[in-house]
């Protein structure tokens, strides 16, 4: 089995940096390992302008730290109201390298979002002919459909119709937690890609409540039972192009996590790619590393491939348990319960 592997360096196609100090804590762990990193836009208020695109672009350049190359990647949020002359006039100048698209109350920030499709349509039109991809949250908001079921009824019930309205729509699942969701990727042969997090490889739902309830294993996607778990796994190995790296690293201050009701996301940008690699390590899939985190995101996105190189050693490696803000928030890192067992060098 290898000791090392060396891969092009990554990039992550789902971050959540917030802003003010959390985003000065996250961007630094973030560009540590990742050349590039497509930003979602779910601040208050919402990004959903050039100009406040490119402000918060360069409040997240000025936190990468002295001599690191990396490039946040700026996207849109889709609300029933965006301009879709200010998308494009967003494409052209290459500020929005996408659109995202949150079912309204889904998630953090997410009241914004879109309640019905039919209300974003010309928008979709436009997204479509200008080749801007589409970014979806996928899951529906009906309090009637159980939390475990959210995703594969989004599936049936918007993104089926949505595919077939829209044909040359570049769409990405992001986050897929279902064996539903991979198939149903697996089954499309074009304008289609997925992301999928570290801690959905590693977590199922058990793990939310074992020995009590452990509230900085909730996210939402909420993690689901084994079989999807293992599903997961298959399609992030099998070297599928459609699956690429998006860790939805999402930082909340413990006290907000560890509430009555706690905030839904998990600070994973520490800890992502030694995961990632011990994943792939378990699978006996180091070979398919590369490709999942380095090459199918640009070949979806339409974008170079990085020259540089990261390598991971297989070795017991520390991370921090938390790490602290400028204004004393604590944030708490995922680290899975077997530890880790590669450390990234470079």
């Amino acid at each position: 089995m290898s000791k090392i592997i060396t891969i092009r360096r990554p990039d992550d196609w789902h971050v959540h940096f917030r802003d003010g100090s959390m985003l000065k804590s996250a961007v630094p762990f973030t560009a540590d390992q990742f050349r590039r990193a497509i930003v979602m836009p779910n601040l208050v208020p919402p990004v959903t302008t050039v100009d406040a695109a490119r402000a918060y672009r360069d409040r997240i350049r000025l936190a990468v730290p002295d001599g690191v190359d990396f490039e946040p990647l700026m996207t849109a949020y889709l609300t029933e109201t965006i301009d879709a002359d200010e998308l494009t006039r967003g494409a052209e100048e290459g500020v929005f390298a996408a659109v995202k698209m949150y079912p309204a109350g889904a998630t953090t920030n997410s009241d914004s979002g879109v309640t019905d499709l039919k209300k974003v349509r010309r928008v979709l039109e436009r997204m479509q002919a200008i080749g801007l991809p589409l970014l979806l949250h996928g899951e529906v908001t009906d309090p009637e459909v159980d939390i475990f079921d959210r995703e594969a009824r989004f599936i049936e019930e918007k993104l089926i119709g949505l595919r077939a309205d829209f044909p040359e729509l570049k769409v990405v699942f992001e986050h897929a937690t279902t064996k539903e969701a991979v198939d149903y990727v697996s089954s499309q042969y074009s304008h289609m890609g997925c992301t999928i997090t570290p801690h959905h490889l590693v977590i199922n739902r058990t793990d939310i409540f074992k020995g009590g309830i452990r509230p900085h294993l909730y996210c939402l996607p909420i993690a689901k039972r084994e079989v999807h778990r293992k599903a997961l796994r298959a399609a992030v190995t099998s070297g599928d192009k459609r699956f690429f790296l998006g860790t939805d690293t999402a930082p909340h201050p413990s006290h907000e996590k560890e509430s009555d009701c706690g905030c839904a996301g998990i600070f994973s940008a520490p800890t992502a790619m030694q995961v990632y690699t011990q994943v792939f390590d378990e699978e006996g899939a180091l070979d398919k590393l590369e490709a999942f985190a380095s090459t199918n995101g640009p070949g979806f996105y339409g974008l170079a491939v990085n020259e540089g190189t990261v390598t991971l050693v297989r070795e017991v490696a520390d991370a921090p348990e938390r790490i602290e803000t400028s204004d004393g928030e604590s944030i708490m890192v995922f680290r899975p319960d077997a530890g880790l067992n590669w450390r990234m060098t470079a």
